[in-house]
């Protein structure tokens, strides 16, 4: 028999850990909640890696909008960019035409992973003249320096640099050279320094600017395109914990200098999904492509083998993945349609998004021969289709 207990969406505040302040701490939004996720660089298809960070903001979604909230969710996509006009070069085509197929191959498997819509897709292309206007406003302020053709952003100018990521600068060196911060570039003040404005190489596209002729640095793109969409201060920013430092960090800098105000009031992270001892990423090239498991798997049993995972614990990609999620789907949906495990589901979502734990609750109930299709709408699996 189907459970049919009244069970109320909401019971108490909602707890999510906040990378910033390096603490779970209650998440307390307004009736509307304003979110910002970094989104793809269009130059390969979608990897499981990927999918598992956009699964993790669609349930923190689909929990929010349960609990009565409306949610304005923002995913960019940086359409210029290093690794994109690299690719284009390497391939030989426009670096427009990858990405429009990319993206082409992105939104179906987003939509066939049933994930909620976004607010809105912005591309960084489309904000030239934004980037441009924010850029004058850092400089403006003193935050920022022209040298060989170029604009940075002087670190040194902004004291609170480093309180998102809580790294030492030796670290931050580090994980800059790493990631794309030409540490070496001798224009630079500082070696943490980061490019607002830059030269076009010949074959690369470029804007006319106050500075020369040129593109956008990496971190602008998402500081503008995050105050067009969402206005000067934003409820939640999220994104892969690889991009905590530099791009997070120097996101955040920079648009507190350009606007003065407070930019994010929550910084979300999701861990890394590793393949071969490694994180799951385009340039290492150890990747589980989202297309190829949905010619063999079951699109909801993709969502629960990720979603078995807590968000911020990294984890090893394993052959066994896909046939356990896939048992698990078929014994919900033998279970069928009632709201057994709601009350346990809502419980673990509010306590730093705990999908494990609501899963167990919701394995728990169809055990027991309660209907689950309640629960499992939570975590975006629809038990009504076949």
């Amino acid at each position: 028999m189907p459970e049919t207990t009244d069970v109320p969406a909401v019971s108490s505040p909602m707890r999510l850990y906040d990378t910033a302040r390096q603490a779970i701490v209650p998440f307390e939004p307004g009736p509307l909640v304003t979110m910002y996720t970094c989104g793809i660089t269009p130059y390969d298809a979608t990897h499981f890696g990927h999918a598992a960070t956009y699964l993790t903001y669609d349930v923190l979604q689909r929990r929010l909008r349960d609990r009565g909230h409306e949610t304005r969710c923002v995913r960019n996509i940086t359409d210029v960019d290093d690794d994109l006009l690299r690719k284009a070069r390497e391939l030989g085509v426009h670096y427009l035409d990858l990405a429009a197929g990319e993206i082409a191959r992105f939104d179906a498997d987003i939509e066939a992973l049933e994930m909620l819509p976004s607010f809105s897709e912005p591309r960084a292309t489309s904000a030239i003249a934004d980037i441009r206007g924010f850029i004058g406003m850092v400089l403006d302020r003193g935050h920022a320096y022209e040298a060989g053709g170029s604009v940075y952003f002087d670190v040194g100018s902004w004291k609170t640099f480093g309180e998102i990521s809580h790294y030492s600068r030796d670290e931050m060196l580090a994980f800059a050279a790493e990631r794309g911060g030409n540490v070496d570039d001798p224009n630079k003040r500082d070696p943490l320094d980061f490019v607002l404005w830059q030269p076009s190489a010949p074959d690369e596209p470029f804007w006319e600017s106050l500075w020369g002729p040129g593109r956008p640095g990496w971190h602008i793109e998402c500081s503008a395109l995050a105050l067009r969409e969402l206005g000067t201060t934003i409820d939640l920013h999220g994104g892969g914990s690889d991009l905590i430092f530099p791009h997070h960090e120097c996101e955040s800098a920079q648009s507190e200098a350009a606007t003065g105000e407070p930019f994010v009031r929550h910084w979300m992270h999701q861990a890394m999904v590793r393949m071969d001892g490694e994180k799951m990423s385009k340039s290492l090239g150890n990747l589980v492509f989202v297309s190829e498991l949905r010619k063999e798997w079951d699109t909801r049993a993709i969502r629960l083998a990720a979603l078995a995972h807590h968000y911020r614990t990294p984890w090893e990609w394993n052959d066994q993945i896909m046939p356990t999620a896939a048992t698990r789907l078929k014994g919900w949906l033998v279970a069928g349609q009632g709201d057994g495990g709601l009350g346990e589901a809502r419980a673990a979502l509010d306590d730093d998004l705990d999908t494990p734990a609501a899963i167990a609750a919701i394995d728990q109930a169809a055990a027991a021969g309660h209907g689950v299709s309640a629960a499992a709408a939570l975590l975006g699996v629809d038990l009504s289709r076949s």
